[in-house]
């Protein structure tokens, strides 16, 4: 089984690479045949090829994250966090919660993200 400190460590690294990384560096940390929907509700996106490009619609944006709670439980993590995108006067946050399920490898195998359009505020 994977270790809490391992998840904690993937988490934050993926917030790290969600506010500055490339769209590549972000699908590296997921398993091949990994999942991401995000938000609950829309696409899901099933590979890395696909999770690759759904990141890619923000890498050339200004952004950053912020963690504000994590709880891991087993093989999962549940966290929210906040996310600034953009510049200026068109600068958006939104604070999901997103799942994640890690492999035995300590790979993300799945995660969801849960956010409505409600929950965008312009900042």
């Amino acid at each position: 089984m994977v270790s809490a400190e391992h998840i904690e460590a993937s988490v934050l690294r993926y917030l790290e690479l969600v506010a500055g990384g490339t769209a590549e560096e972000i699908a590296a940390l997921f398993a091949d045949d990994a999942t991401v929907q995000d938000p609950v509700g829309g696409e899901v996106h099933i590979g890395r090829h696909a999770i690759r490009g759904f990141y890619a619609n923000i890498e050339g944006l200004p952004r950053e994250t912020e963690l504000l709670a994590l709880r891991i439980a087993g093989h999962e993590a549940a966290f929210m966090f906040a996310i600034t995108v953009g510049a200026g006067e068109h600068r958006i946050r939104i604070e999901p919660i997103d799942v994640m399920v890690f492999d035995g490898a300590g790979r993300i195998a799945s995660m969801k993200a849960y956010w409505a359009p409600g929950d965008v505020a312009h900042v």
